[in-house]
């Protein structure tokens, strides 16, 4: 298990500059909102990539992926009825595939509530449909660059398409690739019934990325929510991968998110390991 946050979390600076401070801040890892890097990837030439990509690894750490997909941009949505839309979305989430791997990543997760939404005049059986189609296409791509879309159940507050884990794992079995996979966010499955270990034991075969953060839209530590269970579940499954903090709530200061966060995780997974 390896700490990494997310770098919209560093607003108030250069994306450099948020490297930087995550890697003294002791985290390994750095996950990219690419619209902290341009309006679209698009617009993000090869040398802009690999510029980023040098500055990553000067800093000493890694690269996970790419997160906030479709966030802050226009045109595109993964259930849209609309074929030219779908045609658009599919296009742009098999060049934000080739981004995530310009610049060392391999997960791409795939939140973007706005833009998965089922619209009035869609039935839910539809636009799983329509999402199917997306996906399908984009999975020679994913092959080829080597990523992973993980799929990330959001709550019913933020979205109405996949609003839990077992509806994002159903999902995921029809498409029967292991570039489709799972991603598990702590805001997201307090709003389920089950509670979080439960969730992560019981859907561990597909998980590929994981986001740590309170249900009151803060880091880890910040609130209420217990994070020792949580470690403990993930290191009984044998989870590998990366843990991400991912915050909405910049108040107390991205400097002091940053640090207290991994320092409240590293002394939950130590009593995990303990127990």
């Amino acid at each position: 298990m390896k700490f990494a946050i997310c770098n919209e979390t560093f607003n108030d600076r250069s994306v450099e500059e948020g490297f930087a401070l995550a890697a003294e801040c002791g985290y390994e890892g750095i996950e990219i909102a690419p619209f902290t890097l341009a309006a679209y990837v698009t617009e993000l030439p090869p040398s802009r990539r690999t510029e980023i990509r040098r500055s990553i690894e000067k800093c000493g750490l890694a690269t996970v992926g790419l997160h906030w997909l479709l966030a802050k941009t226009e045109g595109f949505h993964l259930t849209s009825p609309d074929p030219d839309v779908r045609l658009r979305t599919q296009e742009y989430l098999k060049e934000l595939a080739r981004c995530c791997a310009d610049l060392g990543g391999r997960v791409l997760v795939l939140g973007s509530p706005q833009q998965r939404n089922v619209l009035p005049e869609t039935t839910r059986t539809q636009a799983e449909n329509y999402a199917l189609s997306v996906l399908e296409g984009i999975l020679p791509e994913l092959e080829r660059t080597g990523t992973i879309l993980a799929l990330e159940p959001l709550g019913p507050q933020e979205t109405n398409f996949v609003n839990t884990a077992e509806e994002a794992v159903m999902i995921i079995r029809k498409l029967s690739s292991p570039h489709i996979q799972l991603h598990l966010d702590c805001k997201a499955m307090a709003s389920e019934a089950i509670p979080i270990p439960e969730l992560i034991r019981t859907h561990s075969q597909y998980l590929a990325h994981f986001h740590a953060n309170d249900p009151n839209r803060l880091g880890p530590g910040f609130g209420e929510l217990d994070f020792i269970p949580i470690f403990k579940a993930l290191l009984n499954v044998g989870y590998p991968g990366w843990v991400s903090v991912e915050v909405f709530d910049y108040q107390p200061g991205p400097e002091r998110i940053a640090r207290e966060s991994i320092g409240y995780m590293q002394r939950c997974l130590a009593e995990a390991r303990r127990r």
